[in-house]
Protein backbone atom coordinates (compact mmCIF):
# COMPACT_ATOMS: atom_id res chain seq x y z
CA UNK A 1 0.00 0.00 0.00
CA UNK A 2 1.50 3.39 -0.96
CA UNK A 3 2.46 5.76 1.84
CA UNK A 4 0.98 9.22 2.41
CA UNK A 5 3.64 11.08 0.43
CA UNK A 6 3.38 8.66 -2.50
CA UNK A 7 -0.40 9.06 -2.48
CA UNK A 8 -0.12 12.86 -2.48
CA UNK A 9 2.38 12.79 -5.34
CA UNK A 10 0.22 10.46 -7.43
CA UNK A 11 -2.89 12.54 -6.66
CA UNK A 12 -1.21 15.75 -7.81
CA UNK A 13 0.10 14.08 -10.98
CA UNK A 14 -3.41 12.79 -11.79
CA UNK A 15 -4.75 16.34 -11.79
CA UNK A 16 -2.83 16.98 -15.01
CA UNK A 17 -3.42 13.66 -16.74
CA UNK A 18 -6.20 11.24 -17.60
CA UNK A 19 -4.96 8.68 -15.08
CA UNK A 20 -6.62 7.99 -11.75
CA UNK A 21 -4.43 8.09 -8.65
CA UNK A 22 -4.02 4.65 -7.04
CA UNK A 23 -5.86 3.95 -3.82
CA UNK A 24 -8.64 6.49 -4.43
CA UNK A 25 -12.22 5.30 -4.01
CA UNK A 26 -15.59 6.96 -4.48
CA UNK A 27 -19.28 6.18 -4.52
CA UNK A 28 -20.41 5.90 -8.12
CA UNK A 29 -18.35 6.49 -11.25
CA UNK A 30 -14.83 7.17 -9.94
CA UNK A 31 -13.48 8.34 -13.30
CA UNK A 32 -16.29 10.85 -13.79
CA UNK A 33 -16.15 12.13 -10.21
CA UNK A 34 -12.37 12.65 -10.35
CA UNK A 35 -12.74 14.41 -13.73
CA UNK A 36 -15.13 16.86 -12.07
CA UNK A 37 -12.61 17.44 -9.29
CA UNK A 38 -9.78 17.86 -11.81
CA UNK A 39 -11.77 20.47 -13.77
CA UNK A 40 -12.75 22.30 -10.58
CA UNK A 41 -9.09 22.63 -9.53
CA UNK A 42 -8.06 23.93 -12.96
CA UNK A 43 -10.99 26.39 -13.02
CA UNK A 44 -10.24 27.66 -9.51
CA UNK A 45 -6.57 28.26 -10.28
CA UNK A 46 -7.44 29.95 -13.58
CA UNK A 47 -9.83 32.25 -11.74
CA UNK A 48 -7.08 33.06 -9.24
CA UNK A 49 -4.81 34.12 -12.11
CA UNK A 50 -7.55 36.27 -13.64
CA UNK A 51 -8.03 38.06 -10.31
CA UNK A 52 -4.31 38.60 -9.85
CA UNK A 53 -3.62 39.71 -13.44
CA UNK A 54 -6.77 41.57 -14.60
CA UNK A 55 -4.94 43.96 -16.95
CA UNK A 56 -3.29 41.03 -18.73
CA UNK A 57 -6.72 39.51 -19.25
CA UNK A 58 -8.07 42.79 -20.64
CA UNK A 59 -5.17 43.03 -23.09
CA UNK A 60 -5.47 39.50 -24.51
CA UNK A 61 -9.20 38.92 -23.98
CA UNK A 62 -10.96 36.42 -21.72
CA UNK A 63 -10.88 33.49 -24.15
CA UNK A 64 -7.14 33.76 -24.82
CA UNK A 65 -6.41 34.30 -21.13
CA UNK A 66 -8.46 31.27 -20.10
CA UNK A 67 -6.62 28.99 -22.52
CA UNK A 68 -3.25 30.43 -21.47
CA UNK A 69 -4.13 29.99 -17.81
CA UNK A 70 -5.05 26.33 -18.28
CA UNK A 71 -1.69 25.65 -19.95
CA UNK A 72 0.12 27.45 -17.11
CA UNK A 73 -1.89 25.65 -14.41
CA UNK A 74 -1.06 22.24 -15.89
CA UNK A 75 2.68 22.77 -15.37
CA UNK A 76 2.63 25.01 -12.29
CA UNK A 77 0.82 23.52 -9.31
CA UNK A 78 0.39 25.75 -6.25
CA UNK A 79 3.42 25.96 -3.97
CA UNK A 80 1.44 27.51 -1.13
CA UNK A 81 -2.01 26.90 0.38
CA UNK A 82 -2.62 30.68 0.13
CA UNK A 83 -4.45 31.15 -3.16
CA UNK A 84 -3.60 34.86 -3.43
CA UNK A 85 0.07 33.85 -3.77
CA UNK A 86 -0.59 31.68 -6.81
CA UNK A 87 0.91 32.78 -10.12
CA UNK A 88 4.32 34.11 -9.10
CA UNK A 89 5.83 32.33 -12.11
CA UNK A 90 3.18 33.67 -14.52
CA UNK A 91 5.13 36.73 -15.80
CA UNK A 92 8.14 34.56 -16.69
CA UNK A 93 5.80 32.06 -18.32
CA UNK A 94 4.29 34.82 -20.49
CA UNK A 95 7.75 36.03 -21.52
CA UNK A 96 8.46 32.62 -23.09
CA UNK A 97 4.92 31.83 -24.28
CA UNK A 98 5.01 31.67 -28.13
CA UNK A 99 1.35 32.68 -28.69
CA UNK A 100 2.06 35.94 -26.82
CA UNK A 101 5.25 36.75 -28.77
CA UNK A 102 3.52 39.63 -30.59
CA UNK A 103 2.96 41.36 -27.21
CA UNK A 104 6.52 41.75 -25.87
CA UNK A 105 5.34 44.06 -23.07
CA UNK A 106 2.81 41.57 -21.68
CA UNK A 107 5.18 39.91 -19.19
CA UNK A 108 6.18 43.30 -17.78
CA UNK A 109 2.53 44.30 -17.36
CA UNK A 110 2.12 41.05 -15.43
CA UNK A 111 5.14 41.98 -13.28
CA UNK A 112 3.49 45.30 -12.44
CA UNK A 113 0.31 43.53 -11.41
CA UNK A 114 2.22 41.01 -9.32
CA UNK A 115 4.18 43.80 -7.59
CA UNK A 116 0.91 45.61 -6.84
CA UNK A 117 -0.41 42.55 -5.05
CA UNK A 118 2.83 42.14 -3.12
CA UNK A 119 2.78 45.81 -2.12
CA UNK A 120 -0.82 45.55 -0.95
CA UNK A 121 -0.05 42.57 1.29
CA UNK A 122 3.35 43.80 2.53
CA UNK A 123 4.01 44.45 6.19
CA UNK A 124 2.92 47.78 7.60
CA UNK A 125 5.25 50.48 8.92
CA UNK A 126 4.69 54.01 10.15
CA UNK A 127 6.26 56.56 7.78
CA UNK A 128 8.35 59.44 9.06
CA UNK A 129 6.98 62.88 8.41
CA UNK A 130 9.05 65.12 6.11
CA UNK A 131 9.92 67.26 9.12
CA UNK A 132 11.11 64.22 11.08
CA UNK A 133 13.25 63.04 8.16
CA UNK A 134 14.94 66.39 7.72
CA UNK A 135 15.49 66.68 11.47
CA UNK A 136 17.20 63.28 11.58
CA UNK A 137 19.38 64.11 8.59
CA UNK A 138 20.64 67.19 10.41
CA UNK A 139 23.93 68.60 9.23
CA UNK A 140 25.31 65.26 7.97
CA UNK A 141 23.31 64.25 4.88
CA UNK A 142 26.18 62.28 3.34
CA UNK A 143 26.09 59.62 6.06
CA UNK A 144 22.29 59.33 6.13
CA UNK A 145 20.89 55.88 5.33
CA UNK A 146 17.14 55.58 4.77
CA UNK A 147 14.82 52.63 5.31
CA UNK A 148 11.93 52.47 2.86
CA UNK A 149 8.42 51.22 3.47
CA UNK A 150 8.14 47.40 3.14
CA UNK A 151 5.61 47.80 0.33
CA UNK A 152 8.04 49.57 -2.04
CA UNK A 153 8.60 47.67 -5.29
CA UNK A 154 10.21 48.60 -8.62
CA UNK A 155 9.45 47.23 -12.08
CA UNK A 156 11.60 48.35 -15.02
CA UNK A 157 10.62 47.55 -18.58
CA UNK A 158 12.19 48.20 -22.00
CA UNK A 159 8.62 48.86 -23.15
CA UNK A 160 5.91 51.36 -22.18
CA UNK A 161 4.52 48.80 -19.75
CA UNK A 162 3.38 51.34 -17.17
CA UNK A 163 1.33 53.31 -19.71
CA UNK A 164 -0.10 50.09 -21.15
CA UNK A 165 -1.05 48.91 -17.67
CA UNK A 166 -2.80 52.25 -17.00
CA UNK A 167 -4.66 52.08 -20.32
CA UNK A 168 -6.10 48.73 -19.28
CA UNK A 169 -7.63 49.87 -16.01
CA UNK A 170 -11.44 50.10 -15.69
CA UNK A 171 -12.66 53.34 -17.24
CA UNK A 172 -9.28 54.32 -18.67
CA UNK A 173 -9.09 55.98 -22.08
CA UNK A 174 -7.45 54.02 -24.90
CA UNK A 175 -4.55 56.25 -25.94
CA UNK A 176 -1.37 55.28 -27.79
CA UNK A 177 1.43 54.52 -25.31
CA UNK A 178 4.61 56.60 -25.55
CA UNK A 179 7.69 55.01 -27.09
CA UNK A 180 10.62 53.90 -24.99
CA UNK A 181 11.23 52.17 -21.67
CA UNK A 182 9.28 52.88 -18.49
CA UNK A 183 9.78 52.12 -14.81
CA UNK A 184 7.11 51.86 -12.12
CA UNK A 185 7.55 52.74 -8.45
CA UNK A 186 4.91 50.68 -6.67
CA UNK A 187 3.82 51.06 -3.05
CA UNK A 188 0.80 50.95 -0.75
CA UNK A 189 -1.02 54.08 0.33
CA UNK A 190 -4.31 54.21 2.27
CA UNK A 191 -5.08 50.51 1.68
CA UNK A 192 -4.50 50.79 -2.08
CA UNK A 193 -1.55 49.99 -4.31
CA UNK A 194 -0.10 52.96 -6.20
CA UNK A 195 1.76 52.67 -9.52
CA UNK A 196 3.88 55.76 -10.09
CA UNK A 197 5.89 56.11 -13.33
CA UNK A 198 9.41 57.40 -12.72
CA UNK A 199 12.43 57.96 -15.00
CA UNK A 200 15.04 55.18 -15.15
CA UNK A 201 17.75 57.30 -13.44
CA UNK A 202 15.40 58.02 -10.52
CA UNK A 203 14.57 54.31 -10.32
CA UNK A 204 18.24 53.34 -10.14
CA UNK A 205 18.81 55.86 -7.37
CA UNK A 206 15.82 54.67 -5.35
CA UNK A 207 17.01 51.08 -5.76
CA UNK A 208 20.39 52.05 -4.31
CA UNK A 209 18.71 53.79 -1.38
CA UNK A 210 16.55 50.73 -0.80
CA UNK A 211 19.65 48.54 -0.69
CA UNK A 212 21.14 50.68 2.10
CA UNK A 213 23.48 52.97 0.20
CA UNK A 214 23.95 56.22 2.19
CA UNK A 215 23.03 59.46 0.44
CA UNK A 216 26.62 60.60 0.16
CA UNK A 217 27.63 57.46 -1.75
CA UNK A 218 25.01 57.81 -4.48
CA UNK A 219 27.27 59.89 -6.72
CA UNK A 220 28.48 56.77 -8.53
CA UNK A 221 24.97 56.13 -9.89
CA UNK A 222 23.47 59.62 -10.19
CA UNK A 223 24.20 63.33 -10.18
CA UNK A 224 23.10 65.63 -7.36
CA UNK A 225 19.88 66.71 -9.09
CA UNK A 226 18.82 63.09 -9.64
CA UNK A 227 19.56 62.17 -6.03
CA UNK A 228 17.55 65.16 -4.88
CA UNK A 229 14.60 64.27 -7.09
CA UNK A 230 14.64 60.64 -5.96
CA UNK A 231 14.79 61.68 -2.31
CA UNK A 232 11.96 64.19 -2.79
CA UNK A 233 9.82 61.52 -4.49
CA UNK A 234 10.22 59.22 -1.48
CA UNK A 235 9.62 62.06 0.96
CA UNK A 236 6.47 63.34 -0.77
CA UNK A 237 4.95 59.86 -0.93
CA UNK A 238 5.77 59.11 2.74
CA UNK A 239 7.90 56.10 1.85
CA UNK A 240 10.73 56.70 4.35
CA UNK A 241 10.08 54.79 7.58
CA UNK A 242 13.54 55.02 9.14
CA UNK A 243 16.77 56.99 8.96
CA UNK A 244 20.13 56.53 10.63
CA UNK A 245 23.72 57.63 10.12
CA UNK A 246 26.53 55.23 9.26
Amino acid sequence: MPGHLETQTAFRAALNSRDLPPGITAVGDLDRRFSVYRNTVAHTLSDALAQRFPAVQRIVGKAFFRQTARIFVADNPPRSPVLQDYGTEFPAFLADFPPAASLPYLADVALIEMARGQAYHAADAEPLSPAAVMSRIGAAPDTAQVTLHPSVRMVSSPHAAVSIWRMNQPGAAATPPPPGPETALIFRRDDASVVLPIPPDIARTVTQMQSGTPLGALGHVADADTVGTAFSTLLQNRLIVGLCHI
